[in-house]
């Protein structure tokens, strides 16, 4: 059983489906039945149309054999050094770039990411109209507003999965405390890059005030609903997922609108990093849901 999320500049956004390890076979297989243009010509390794690069969302790595005509192919294609082929011919572990017609769905989490069809043209971001909502009136064009806006959001979101998880505690909803404290960590983790990326600028001389944000709220706060005593681990899980979608369309609309090439830039970074956790949450909103399904079944 794994989550496989599919990217590529052709899509509007990125896609997650579920797929059962052997079920299904090759990632073309999975592609094709969810519609997902990731291009397959010939099927058999032949061709290199369904290239594509393989991002394992886990610390481990599942052991993989690297057929002699994939192998070949890679080679001509580019796409695999010395190293990889060493590793792969002695350790079975697997190469950066795969052709996914011989890749077989395995027990782990996976980004599939693809250029597709080269004639078509590439895709904005997928954004909602909650975008411009939550970047408000303001407009960003100096690198110290910026990241005070940034760790603002990242801290803020910090706060408050720690009191969440404290109020899930103490009304004994404990597997979703635990869940609230883990995403605290994460969001713990984002404020400290936002202010290594300050550098040495002091971002907390340019914190916005409360009233920056639509109703006083940051971004990536999660609902009010997310405080329900009652609350399950899939829907915290949602309400998660609902917050980053936000600060995700926040740093897009930033990009979008600022006149300073610098900020630009760096709101793409924080796109780039808010895109991933996005994805990781799609991942286990998805198998959280299948576990239920199976649970009930």
């Amino acid at each position: 059983m794994a989550n496989v999320t599919f990217s590529s500049p052709v899509m509007a956004k990125d896609i997650t489906v579920y797929a059962v390890a052997g079920d299904r076979g090759t990632l073309v297989a999975v592609a094709k039945e969810h519609k997902i243009p990731l291009p397959f010509d010939c099927q058999d390794g032949e061709c290199g149309s369904c290239l594509c690069e393989i991002k394992h969302l886990g610390d481990v790595k599942n052991a993989i054999t690297l057929t002699e005509k994939e192998k070949e192919l890679l080679k001509q294609l580019g796409k695999i050094t010395k190293e990889e082929i060493e590793n792969a011919e002695v350790n079975d572990m697997p190469p950066r770039y795969r052709l996914a017609c011989q890749y077989f769905v395995r027990n782990e989490d996976i980004v599939v990411c693809f250029e597709g069809d080269q004639t078509l043209p590439a895709k904005g971001p997928h954004i909602t109209h909650a975008a411009s909502r939550f970047k408000g009136g303001t407009e960003i064009n100096t690198v110290a507003d910026f990241l005070g806006y940034a760790v603002k959001v990242e801290e803020d979101a910090a706060v408050h999965y720690e009191e969440l998880a404290a109020a899930m505690e103490t009304c004994g909803n404990h597997r979703v405390a635990t869940l609230f404290r883990q995403l605290g960590g994460f969001s713990r983790r984002h404020l400290a890059e936002a202010k290594a990326k300050a550098g040495t600028l002091d971002p907390t001389k340019s914190v916005p005030p409360d009233y920056a944000w639509p109703n006083h709220v940051t971004p990536e706060r999660a609902s009010i609903w997310a405080a329900d005593s009652t609350l399950s681990r899939i829907d915290a899980l949602k309400a998660a997922l609902q917050g980053e979608k936000r600060g995700y369309e926040f740093y897009c609309a930033v990009a979008a609108t600022s006149k300073t090439p610098e900020v630009v830039t760096l709101a793409k970074e924080f796109v780039k990093e808010e895109a991933d956790h996005v994805k990781v949450l799609e991942a286990w909103v998805t198998r959280e849901e299948w576990d239920v399904k199976h649970a009930m079944a």
